[in-house]
C-alpha cells in the first residue's frame, strides 16, 4: 500500500518540486497550504497570492489540495512569543518557533489524525535513519543549509517527516521544475522570514510595542543619538541606529532595559565578544554522547561553523567554550552543535 503523504505546498518552486518528486516516487500525495498570517487591509501580504499559485500547482499535478487555517494558533505560538521576548530585551527566532510549534506539531498532528503517514516539506536539510534513530544532517550546500531552523525538532517529529529535496543542489531543483513545466518554475524565491515577508520588523513590532524614545550612548556614556525603544534592537545590530558623523561604524553591544538606554561600540569593543555560554533546556538529537565534546557550533543562521568544546556541568546544564571569541551573542537565538559529519546533535535557546 502506498504511503499517504501530506505535502506542505507553499506556492514556491521548492515545495512544488517536493510534491512532484513524491508523486513520481509513487506516494499517495495530498497538498496542504497553511494560512498562518493575513496582513491587515491596506498592507502587502503574499498569502492570498501564494494560495492561488499553490492551488494551480496542485491542479497541474492532479493531487488533492486543502487549506489549513492556523491564524489563531500562529498568533498564540509565534506572534505573541515574538512580542513578549522583544519586550524582555530578547531577540527571538520566529522561524524556529514556527517549525517546532506549527509546521511540525499542529500541521503534523492534524495530518496524522486524518490518516496520513508523514508530512513532507521543502526544507534544505536531510533526515538520516539508522537503527530507528533519526538524525538531522546539513544540506549539501552548507552555507545555505536550513538544519539550523529545524534544530528544535524532536526524534518523533523527524520520524514523521520527509525532506525530499534535501539532497539536491538549488540549481537542480530549479532544473527539475523547468523540465516538469511546473506552473511556478520561474517564480522568484521567497526572501521573507517565516511570515513577515518584506515588512520592516520594527514597523511590525510597533503594532504591539509603543515607542519610548531615549538615548543611545557609547561605552563612556556619551550621548550619540536617540532610539525608538531598546526593545527594537538586537545585540550586534548596525543598521537602523540613525547616528551620523562618526569616524567608524558602531554596533549595539548592550540594552539597558531598566533605564531604556542603548549602548553602542565599535567592532573591536570587547563588550561585543564572548567565548563561552552556559546552557540548559537542551534539545538532543543524538544519543549516548560522551562529554566533553570537541565539535563545532553556530549561534546564528549562515554563520560559519565555530570550533568549540561542550562540557557537562551536571544538573542538565552545559558549558560551551568557543576556540575563538564570538561576536554579538544574542539571547533568544539558537546555538546548534554539529559533529564532524555535519549531523546536528544538540541545540538550545541562548539565554
Amino acid at each position: 500500500m502506498k504511503q499517504k503523504i501530506l505535502v506542505w505546498l507553499s506556492g514556491w518552486v521548492d515545495s512544488a518540486v517536493t510534491a512532484y518528486l513524491l508523486k513520481n516516487a509513487w506516494y499517495d500525495v495530498t497538498a496542504g497550504f497553511m494560512i498562518n498570517y493575513l496582513a491587515p487591509e491596506g498592507e502587502y501580504c503574499p498569502t492570498l497570492e501564494d494560495i492561488e499559485v499553490a492551488r494551480e500547482v496542485a491542479a497541474y499535478l492532479n493531487i488533492p489540495f486543502f487549506t489549513f487555517d492556523y491564524i489563531e494558533e500562529y498568533e498564540k505560538k509565534v506572534l505573541n512569543y515574538m512580542y513578549e521576548w522583544y519586550k524582555n530585551g530578547i531577540t527571538p527566532n520566529p522561524d524556529i518557533m514556527c517549525n517546532s510549534e506549527i509546521k511540525f506539531k499542529i500541521f503534523l498532528d492534524e495530518a496524522l489524525a486524518h490518516g496520513f503517514d508523514k508530512v513532507a516539506t521543502w526544507h534544505y536539510a536531510q533526515i538520516i535513519e539508522e537503527n530507528w534513530i533519526f538524525y538531522l544532517k546539513k544540506w549539501v550546500d552548507t552555507m545555505k543549509d536550513q538544519s539550523y531552523f529545524l534544530a528544535w525538532l524532536s526524534q518523533y517529529q523527524l520520524s514523521k517527516s520527509l525532506f525530499p529535496i534535501g539532497h539536491l543542489e538549488k540549481s537542480e531543483v530549479r532544473k527539475i521544475a523547468w523540465a516538469a513545466w511546473l506552473p511556478n518554475a520561474t517564480r522568484k524565491d521567497s526572501q521573507g522570514i517565516c511570515f513577515v515577508w518584506k515588512v520592516d520588523l520594527s514597523q511590525f513590532l510597533e503594532k504591539k510595542i509603543e515607542h519610548k524614545v531615549w538615548n543611545i550612548v557609547d561605552t563612556s556614556g556619551k550621548i550619540l543619538g536617540q532610539h525608538k525603544w531598546v526593545f527594537y534592537y538586537t545585540i550586534g545590530q548596525r543598521k537602523g541606529l540613525d547616528i551620523w558623523g562618526l569616524k567608524q561604524p558602531v554596533f549595539v553591544i548592550k540594552k539597558d532595559l531598566e533605564n531604556n538606554i542603548l549602548v553602542v561600540g565599535t567592532s573591536q569593543d570587547m563588550d561585543l565578544f564572548q567565548d563561552e555560554l552556559v546552557i540548559k533546556n537542551v534539545n538532543f538529537l543524538s544519543e549516548n554522547l560522551h562529554f566533553p565534546l570537541t565539535w563545532k557550533a553556530k549561534i546564528r543562521y549562515r554563520q560559519e561553523d565555530q570550533s568549540c568544546e561542550v562540557i557537562d556541568l551536571k544538573n542538565a546544564k552545559y558549558r560551551v567554550i568557543f576556540h575563538e571569541k564570538q561576536r554579538a551573542v544574542a539571547a533568544g537565538q539558537i546555538c546548534a552543535v554539529y559533529d564532524e559529519n555535519d549531523f546536528l546533535v544538540m541545540s538550545w535557546i541562548i539565554e
